[in-house]
């Protein structure tokens, strides 16, 4: 069963359209994102559709898919929390921010996903946002200067289906959202 339906296909195509002839092989990152948007994650079929769209084989969708830390390939929850670990949040605190979250989503030793299925812990190399360090994103949102307390209180506001406000921008309503955002998708679904 294809992943995206009719609609969504057309979707893919006003993608496509974006690019020039010859170097449609570029939208391959808001296909992804477009897919993953359907899916809440990208399956091997997701990949073949992409793959189908562009002319090139599942394999070289999935080295691109597998390379973004942003791009997920296994199950996922309604929300992505990442946690930044660099040396910049690492000095100032992060170890203690993600010890908070698996504790507070409840997530178990070797598990990324609460039993819920409200969140998903993801412990991020780097987010670039080091001066505000230590900082966390929601569904790619950021949230700076983030202590293990605030962190307990986000994860219940995620709960709670309240999406906190984000340190800067305006925060997606869930994981698939901000998938639909990074495809260059306005409207949800």
């Amino acid at each position: 069963m294809p992943v995206l339906s009719d609609d969504r296909r057309m979707v893919a195509e006003a993608i496509l359209a974006r690019y020039p002839s010859g170097r449609e092989r570029s939208a391959v990152l808001p296909l992804l994102y477009l897919v993953q948007s359907v899916e809440g994650r990208l399956t091997q079929e997701g990949l073949r559709e992409v793959g189908e769209m562009l002319g090139i084989t599942t394999a070289e969708v999935e080295a691109v898919a597998s390379f973004y830390t942003m791009l997920r390939l296994r199950p996922t929850g309604t929300h992505v929390v990442s946690v930044c670990t660099n040396l910049s949040c690492a000095l100032r605190g992060a170890g203690d921010v993600v010890v908070a979250a698996r504790a507070a989503a409840e997530i178990g030793q070797g598990e990324e996903t609460s039993a819920d299925g409200i969140g998903t812990d993801h412990e991020e190399e780097w987010l670039g946002a080091c001066d505000a360090a230590p900082v966390v994103q929601v569904d790619f949102a950021n949230h700076d200067r983030m202590t293990a307390e605030r962190m307990v209180e986000l994860v219940e506001a995620l709960r709670s289906e309240r999406v906190p406000e984000p340190s800067r921008g305006r925060a997606p309503k869930d994981f698939r959202d901000a998938s639909r955002i990074l495809a260059g998708v306005e409207e949800s679904a």
